[in-house]
């Protein structure tokens, strides 16, 4: 029994030391993107040896990949729960109110928010192998937007729908790497809605004709 606990409580200072560490790295990585990040200052910032970033995670590029998945994973919970709080008679505006909400948070909130949307962003372009295991996220998201969509569009294909919401998706990413993106988040969040959701709505409407 004292052994069990012996191990229980390793194991959890194991974790704590493991998410001190990305806590930092996703600090050090909104400020200065990965080319500006070393060990010793993710180490110091988390209050632990050098040695435990090899420890828990082989390199220093393990690290902020494994930080930077955590925060998109993050995003896409938050845009999850947003879609999901949709019923079928929700119209298309508050359909892109809802895909819209996180990044329109991180426009607004400023500051490191939205500097580790810009990272998310950046190395979304090329996305690391281990983001593979978000697939199921990716792909719930999806049906979240396609169930919604698809009663406000039912004369659009689904495959047509999925294109629309991944270039919303696009255009999101874009918005937090832009010039564009600091202007908005120079406004306060009502006003970044309401600048923000007839585009968004318009992407996942397409041309007039499919109205």
């Amino acid at each position: 029994m004292i052994r069990a606990e012996k191990t229980d409580l390793r194991r959890e200072a194991g974790q704590r030391t493991r998410d001190s560490l990305e806590a930092a790295a996703l600090e050090l990585l909104a400020q200065r993107g990965q080319e500006g990040v070393t060990v010793r200052e993710i180490t110091d910032r988390a209050g632990a040896n050098v040695a435990a970033v090899s420890y828990h995670f082989g390199s220093l590029k393990a690290l902020c990949d494994s930080a930077i998945e955590h925060a998109l994973e993050r995003y896409l919970d938050a845009q999850i729960l947003a879609l999901g709080s949709l019923g079928s008679t929700s119209t298309l505006q508050e359909v892109a109110t809802a895909f819209a909400r996180p990044m329109i948070r991180a426009l607004a909130a400023g500051g490191q928010d939205l500097a580790m949307m810009r990272t998310v962003a950046r190395v979304g372009i090329d996305p690391p192998q281990g983001w593979e295991r978000l697939n199921g996220k990716f792909d719930q998201n999806r049906r979240e937007a396609l169930r919604v969509l698809t009663a406000n569009l039912p004369g659009v294909g689904e495959q047509e729908l999925i294109f629309r919401t991944r270039c919303a998706a696009g255009l999101l990413n874009w918005l937090a790497l832009a010039p564009i993106g600091a202007e908005l988040a120079a406004m306060p969040a009502e006003q970044i809605e309401r600048q923000l959701v007839p585009v968004v709505a318009g992407a996942f409407r397409g041309d007039a004709a499919d109205r």
